[in-house]
């Protein structure tokens, strides 16, 4: 029999945290900290050893971006750990801080989506996979930026789609069945996305081609 998942969770208003934690023990998760400060994170997930730490990004003691810098430390001494953080605010940035040079295991979601259970366990689910999830607001936002001489305008409307979701951590296989094409289909967009944006071969497989799409939209 399967264990169930663990997690610890940082959110410093009650509330927000009481309804993540119901959201994930609903969905079978066991919950075995919940803490409102960024201290106490980088503490409990060293002490249970989650496959998953969820956290907001402004939290105590400075009510900056202390869940961010706790999970960046929980990252660094335990790496097989799986972090999702939850942002109020739509900033790019720290998505792009977030996932660093590994976006395996990492999440980064809009704090109103945690009004729909389904995201949030489909994000647990696919960072524990060791697969990325980045909130399609916040890729749409890196898309939509206006850059002189901007290499995405020669994207086809399908290929900007198929970016959109290699970004947010989509397999192959995955974008197949977003978009109800084949998955040679893809493979031939996502050929073609690489060699309109001048990201070469050194972006194959799936970890690197995230973070190169990451890299190029962060620029």
């Amino acid at each position: 029999m399967n264990q169930p998942l663990r997690a610890v969770l940082g959110e410093d208003q009650p509330i927000m945290r009481e309804g993540i934690a119901a959201i994930l023990r609903m969905a079978g998760i066991d919950v075995v900290a919940a803490v409102d400060n960024a201290v106490d994170l980088v503490h409990v997930a060293q002490k249970h050893l989650p496959d998953v730490v969820i956290t907001d990004i402004r939290m105590p003691p400075d009510l900056e971006a202390d869940g961010l810098v706790a999970v960046r430390k929980i990252r660094a001494a335990r790496p097989e750990t799986a972090v999702i953080v939850l942002s109020q605010f739509l900033d790019a940035s720290y998505a792009l801080d977030l996932v660093g040079d590994d976006p395996s295991g990492v999440g980064y979601l809009l704090k109103e989506k945690v009004a729909s259970p389904r995201i949030i366990i489909d994000a647990v689910e696919r960072v524990v996979a060791r697969e990325s999830a980045l909130d399609p607001d916040v890729i749409s936002a890196l898309l939509g930026r206006k850059r002189p001489q901007d290499p995405l305008a020669a994207l086809t409307p399908k290929e900007r789609q198929v970016l959109a979701l290699m970004a947010e951590g989509h397999s192959n296989t995955g974008i197949s069945k977003q978009l109800f094409v084949s998955v040679a289909a893809v493979e031939r967009h996502v050929t073609g996305i690489f060699l309109k944006l001048g990201l070469g071969q050194g972006a194959s497989g799936q970890h690197r081609r995230v973070l190169a799409v990451l890299r190029y939209l962060g620029q």
